[in-house]
């Protein structure tokens, strides 16, 4: 190859090497620029979210929901419920003492550098106690020494957690140690976790003022409550917070908004400050984006179920309350009405029988639901038309906007 030949390969070069720098630059400048623009978004549209309106189950808003993540700190939600299902079922007791291994304090105590409540080595802890530092303090040493009191190790524990996880429909998650440190194949979603907080919510409701006790004092050290949601964001009383290497920052909080008890759910920020943003965003958007929307008064006929077997071949169904929905503002021309039913129903049919349900439909996500009752009695009557017994589906139609 000439020298002439080489300068003009080297000089091509030079300019394909130019062009890519300069499609890389335009390229992050309109990032910066979209970025800028979707500033009051206040969260990238790829992560993971969750919003519910645990009021009433309805699902208010959701988006990746169901993306693997590593838990961080939130598996100690897991690990709260577990040891509330204990306590409510007699297996131990707020005043059970467990004791502390060298095991819990060289990997979750003071050794560790990490949260800790600073129990002391060889000492025992009552459950209450190894409660309030595993809420209050994020401590691990606490949800170490509560692992292995129930269940002898962490690897017993986990098995105890994911058993729980499967058993309320966390389909999408696997806990391999009850501090929530990072490990192989230890995932969730951001709809599991909202799930178990609506758990914890229902099941073991007298437990959650736990989450929100200002400080907590063990081995004479004082504490104030590590979560920090907590007095960040309007309304929000409890839950978790976590973080992983692979996942980025994560947050579980349930707050009270328009008088509705609310749990919003985010994943995926690359920052602490992100991820308060993001979950103030998500709980904001209650009073900026949504609305109640009365669909059926209070026993209002909703649909018609088919008898077999009966006086008549139909019988009313209705909501025993008013249905009331949060739902978007603007139009509603994405939800869907659905009667579900399994029949037709066999004669005899009583009054005020629960016989199925009303969903309301976003694409095929069910965002709320309702139980539906037959409106009177059906007495045994004259066949008059053959049924098969299966899952009948009654499409109600599409949301039409009045006015």
């Amino acid at each position: 190859m000439t020298s002439a030949h080489r300068g003009r390969t080297e000089m091509i070069a030079r300019k394909r090497s130019f062009a890519v720098l300069a499609v890389l630059f335009v390229l992050t400048a309109l990032t910066g620029q979209v970025a800028a623009q979707g500033a009051a978004e206040e969260k990238p549209p790829e992560t993971p979210l969750l919003l519910i309106d645990f009021s009433t189950g309805t699902l208010l808003n959701s988006r990746n929901a169901t993306v693997a993540i590593q838990p961080g700190s939130t598996a100690k939600l897991m690990t709260a419920a577990v040891v509330f299902d204990a306590l409510s079922s007699g297996e131990i007791s707020e005043d059970t003492a467990f004791p502390v291994s060298e095991h819990a304090w060289r990997s979750g105590g003071a050794p560790s550098g990490g949260p800790t409540m600073f129990a002391a080595l060889k000492s025992e802890v009552p459950v209450l106690d190894l409660l309030k530092g595993l809420l209050v303090q994020n401590a691990n040493d606490a949800a170490i020494i509560l692992a292995e009191g129930l269940d002898g190790s962490e690897d017993g524990f986990a098995t105890r957690m994911n058993a729980l996880a499967e058993r309320i429909g966390m389909t999408g998650s696997r806990f391999s140690n009850p501090t929530g440190a990072d490990a192989p194949g230890a995932v969730t979603t951001t709809a599991d976790l909202g799930r178990l907080a609506a758990f914890i919510l229902s099941r073991h409701k007298d437990r959650y003022g736990l989450f929100s006790l200002p400080e907590f004092t063990w081995n004479g050290i004082f504490q104030r409550n590590k979560n920090p949601l907590l007095g960040e964001i309007a309304g929000v009383d409890g839950l978790a917070a976590g973080s992983s290497a692979k996942s980025g920052y994560n947050g579980v909080g349930s707050a009270v908004r328009a008088n509705r008890r609310l749990i919003g759910v985010v994943a995926g920020h690359p920052t602490a400050d992100a991820r308060t943003d993001a979950l103030k965003a998500l709980f904001d958007s209650l009073e900026k984006d949504y609305e109640d929307v009365v669909l059926f008064e209070k026993g209002a006929p909703l649909a018609q179920a088919r008898v077999f077997g009966g006086a008549q071949s139909s019988v009313d169904l209705l909501a025993r309350e008013p249905v009331e929905v949060l739902l978007p503002r603007g139009s509603k021309s994405d939800y869907r009405l659905r009667v579900i039913y399994t029949g037709p129903l066999k004669a005899p049919v009583e009054r005020g029988k629960t016989v199925g349900e009303l969903r309301v439909m976003r694409d095929r996500t069910v965002v709320f639901r309702v139980p539906l009752e037959t409106a009177e009695a059906v007495e045994r009557g004259t066949v008059t038309s053959r049924a098969a017994d299966a899952l009948r589906e009654t499409l109600f139609g599409w949301w039409l906007d009045e006015g």
